[in-house]
């Protein structure tokens, strides 16, 4: 199964974490830089109304539910991409795809503890990859020209950003065709283990998070 759907004016790849695997690793291989993105609840209802943003999003080369809710609004049912979705299948292959093929990635945080985090679980996980540079992101602070000059001078395979959105979809959107990079991977603040921090990422915000969303949903199919 391969195809997209509509989620609140964002349209999601629908497909296996083999499939998005193999359009990945297949992006290693072209030239400018290709955005993927794991779109979760949380991304997507911080995205609010920001048509410009959404647009932009849409464009990236692959969109994917990095939380089975956003599948379950768009009724899909397919049991295996559910729970692959759940498990976040794809996220550890393309981890381990770095780690045995010894890429050089790049990671940008919001918080000197996330970036700490982050580094420990790569390294005891999956030490083959190679970490050139970590850097934190502030939508207050933001200094992206000495950060792009940082990565295009590591020679990096692919950036992999854990930010909130729409902070991290801004980036790379302002940025893409100044990067000097293979891939563009972000996961947002919720997809890690290591980033599970703070009331929205607890399973209180959660719940609230998803009723909001579920509202928004129900809004979008009475128009």
């Amino acid at each position: 199964m391969d195809q997209r759907i509509d989620v609140l004016g964002i349209d999601i790849d629908s497909c296996t974490a083999k499939e998005a695997l193999r359009k990945t690793i297949g992006y290693m291989d072209f030239v400018p830089i290709s955005t993927v993105e794991m779109l979760t609840v949380d991304g997507l209802m911080q995205m609010g109304e920001s048509p410009e943003i959404k647009e932009e999003v849409c464009k990236f080369d692959l969109v994917m539910a990095g939380d089975k809710t956003l599948l379950e609004a768009a009724d899909i049912t397919e049991h295996k991409i559910l729970q692959e979705t759940q498990d976040q299948v794809f996220l550890k292959l393309f981890l381990r795809y770095l780690h045995k093929n010894h890429k050089r990635v790049y990671l940008l945080v919001e918080s000197e503890e996330e970036g700490q985090r982050f580094f420990d679980y790569l390294q005891r996980y999956y030490e083959g990859v190679q970490v050139i540079g970590l850097a934190k992101v502030s939508a207050a602070n933001r200094a992206d020209d000495m950060l792009v000059n940082a990565m295009n001078g590591g020679e990096i395979d692919c950036i992999i950003a854990a930010l909130s959105a729409p902070l991290q979809e801004d980036f790379i959107i302002k940025n893409k065709n100044l990067l000097d990079v293979r891939i563009f991977l972000g996961i947002g603040k919720t997809t890690l283990p290591v980033c599970r921090n703070g009331f929205l990422t607890g399973k209180i915000g959660q719940f609230l998070v998803k009723s909001i969303f579920k509202r928004e949903i129900e809004k979008s199919r009475q128009k």
